[in-house]
């Protein structure tokens, strides 16, 4: 037996389709994660219960975080083409429910349905690619599939605003219906079926406790950063994450098939590479729901000129993502990127620092740039450095748990970064005048670019000052996550990638 890829006798043009039709289905997974975000507003309006406002998109995100590890290891025993079809039914499914639902307690039911299939698009989608292509070669394409994930994230307000002041707020989600149903076609007589010879054994109880302590951790750093959830949470929910973490690898060290086998982690490539991502995702996909309002407050910018400075982050990603692809097909190393990646990030972040209304749009367009960059510089590098470093049997476990550690860090970024924020608008509350204080029409936390612009002129500068020092130890807090996952990118071994998968020896 072989360790080559299973689709390695298709023509390049089949590859393509199948290809394409991965990268439509991971683009509608991520692209929904965000989309909800400037619809919620109309959301609320139109269907109440403004106080579950954040649970719209936190269940898909935890939904999201809790079923890759179980999509990655399905793939390897079920074979991934088989898991991807019901993934994006689920999707598709969940997609209908949503812009069905009637109540804001319906569509947060909804969107765990659709989450349910949205984390298999993502993950299975990687673990295909790692079937489709050679080691080397598949850093091309994960370049451009890394590209599409952040594009995705990017774009993702945008559309949910237009769409929703456009032709309502359900369509958001409906419009995935007919995209879903072509995807489903091409790979349904486009891609073949692979039988992997194993028995399936399905590590549900592993599956389970790692899902509970990854939600648990979460759900401990929103209450810790300021969520609030009630106070005895804050005790209660770090000994589950880690009575949870207990239980899931007593149970890995025994399972037949592990959802998440620990000898991964043993792999020094693995360990450091599911580390960096934690800390990329914090300080990266974290970060991204947070420009919109520091653009809108403190550089006073309206949302239609904030969301245009945007597109340079969407440039930079492609840049990023497409160039280190390109370069690593074409020398095999990777090590050098992830390196850049974290040094650029501590450079940008150093700089949106000092940004304030004063600054001029082309500077905050460069830096946006130069932010996304470092993005793409580290995505699809991490990920092709853990599936060479795992077993092909292994490899859509090892995908999922990349996966999960970008979600984690992701989620914990937002109630960090959020934590951060709200308790420098506190502080900075009591430096504001009582003139000032008299004019607001709601305390700092509560403060929105709209409430702002009402002010008097005196006011608004003296409020927006304390939005700038706000985002100013956000931003350092940033830059030293950045700093961290550089020293890890220190530690990464200087492999090179094979042209083609190894061969194992006779009894190895």
């Amino acid at each position: 037996m072989t360790d080559v890829s299973p689709f390695s006798n298709l023509s390049h043009r089949h590859k393509m389709v199948i290809y394409t039709a991965l990268l439509i289905g991971m683009f509608m997974a991520v692209l929904d994660m965000q989309i909800v975000a400037t619809a919620l507003p109309t959301i609320a309006a139109d269907l109440g219960n403004l106080d579950l406002f954040s649970w719209v998109g936190a269940a898909y995100l935890l939904t999201t975080a809790a079923v890759m590890p179980f999509y990655g290891k399905l793939g390897d025993l079920f074979g991934r083409k088989q898991v991807f079809m019901t993934a994006i039914v689920l999707f598709v499914i969940g997609s209908l429910a949503c812009g069905l639902a009637w109540s804001m307690q319906s569509l947060i039911a909804a969107r765990v349905l659709q989450a349910l299939g949205g984390g298999g698009l993502m993950i299975t989608a990687f673990g295909v690619l790692a079937d489709l292509f050679e080691p080397r070669e598949r850093a091309k394409y994960q370049g451009y599939s890394s590209a599409v994930f952040t594009v995705a994230s990017i774009v993702g307000p945008a559309a949910g605003g237009v769409i929703s002041q456009s032709i309502g707020w359900e369509y958001i989600f409906l419009i995935n219906l007919p995209v879903g149903v072509v995807v489903i076609l091409i790979l349904a007589f486009g891609m073949p079926s692979i039988k992997t010879g194993r028995w399936p054994s399905i590590d549900y109880v592993g599956g389970l406790l790692l899902a509970g302590a990854v939600t648990a951790t979460v759900f401990w750093a929103e209450e810790a950063m300021g969520g609030g959830y009630g106070g005895v949470l804050l005790y209660i929910l770090p000994a589950l994450a880690i009575l949870a973490a207990i239980g899931f690898v007593l149970v890995e060290r025994r399972a037949v098939e592990p959802i998440l086998p620990l000898r991964l982690l043993t792999n020094r490539t693995i360990a450091l590479s599911l580390l960096m991502s934690i800390v990329a995702g914090v300080a990266t996909l974290g970060m991204l729901n947070y420009f919109a309002l520091f653009l809108q407050t403190v550089t006073g910018l309206p949302p239609a000129y904030a969301g245009l400075l945007f597109l340079p982050s969407s440039v930079g990603t492609l840049v990023g993502s497409i160039w280190t692809g390109y370069m690593m097909a074409r020398t095999g190393r990777y090590k050098a990127y992830p390196m850049l990646s974290m040094g650029l990030g501590v450079m940008v972040m150093l700089l949106f620092a000092q940004v304030n209304a004063t600054t001029p749009l082309w500077a905050i367009g460069v830096l946006m740039f130069f932010f996304s960059v470092s993005i793409g510089l580290q995505m699809q590098t991490l990920m092709a450095a853990v599936q060479a470093a795992a077993p092909r049997s292994d490899v859509g476990a090892a995908t999922g748990a990349v996966g999960l550690a970008r979600m984690i860090g992701a989620s914990l970024g937002l109630a960090a970064n959020g934590g951060l924020l709200t308790a420098g608008l506190l502080r900075g509350q009591g430096t504001i005048s009582e003139a000032t204080l008299a004019t607001m029409p709601a305390p700092m936390t509560e403060m929105t670019p709209a409430a702002i612009a009402t002010l008097p002129a005196a006011a608004a500068q003296e409020v927006v000052q304390v939005f700038g020092s706000a985002f100013t130890g956000v931003f350092y807090f940033a830059a030293g996550l950045f700093a961290v996952g550089f020293m890890m990118s220190l530690l990464l071994q200087d492999v090179k990638l094979p042209s083609r998968a190894p061969v194992p020896v006779a009894g190895e």
